[in-house]
């Protein structure tokens, strides 16, 4: 059953995201957060699920002479994943030499965003385990296409993504990329995320460190 929108703010989007995801927790499931507004979704499926939770940040790479054009993303996780979209990869042409400059440069913006939510902590092990991919929402979906392709290449047993709100088209375009898809509403004509949420204010640095320091001290507690 469609969930009534506007949704009142991501943490009410969380709780009700996570009644239906519950099967999943028996699976001991990785919940990895796109931030920043995935993190508030994310951490009300990490708390009822009793599960791990950790970010899953994507950085764009853009092409050669046009940095805004992106013809894929370095996914972060143990050992950061370069997601290449064929389309765009082909057009440009790419050599190995650019391919491999902008990958490192990706990947030490990263490691500085990382540092900067959880410290020296380790990053989370993907392979063989079942993930939850989370965001506030899908509008084009190129962000969490990433996201899920590179959890895939890092071998996760089951991939789950999870979100709150997304365009139709979208989700039918991501869905055989998962094991499983789990969205609340897929409301037409969608627009933008932000229209389906009472309050989407920002997610602040401060908020991600905060439910990321306390999602942490309930899992060893």
């Amino acid at each position: 059953m469609t969930t009534p929108l506007p949704l009142a703010d991501r943490r009410t989007a969380g709780k009700l995201l996570a009644a239906q995801l519950m099967h999943l927790q028996a699976d001991n499931p990785l919940v990895l957060a796109l931030p920043r507004g995935g993190v508030p979704v994310a951490f009300e499926i990490a708390t009822a699920l009793d599960a791990e939770l950790d970010l899953l940040m994507v950085r764009k790479l853009g092409a050669p002479g046009n940095s805004e054009f992106a013809i894929g993303a370095v996914v972060d996780g143990e050992e950061p994943q370069l997601v290449l979209n064929p389309e765009t990869s082909k057009l440009f042409a790419p050599g190995n030499v650019y391919l491999e400059q902008e990958k490192r440069a990706q990947i030490a913006e990263l490691e500085r965003r990382r540092h900067a939510y959880v410290g020296k902590r380790h990053k989370p092990h993907i392979a063989g385990r079942t993930v939850i991919i989370v965001d506030d929402g899908i509008a084009t979906g190129a962000t969490i296409t990433a996201a899920i392709r590179g959890a895939r290449m890092a071998g996760a047993a089951r991939l789950v993504a999870g979100v709150p709100v997304a365009a139709r088209d979208t989700f039918r375009r991501l869905q055989p990329l998962c094991d499983e898809m789990v969205v609340l509403a897929m409301p037409e004509p969608f627009l933008s995320v932000g229209q389906h949420y009472r309050d989407f204010s920002q997610t602040t640095d401060a908020e991600v460190i905060r439910l990321l320091a306390l999602a942490r001290k309930q899992a060893e507690g």
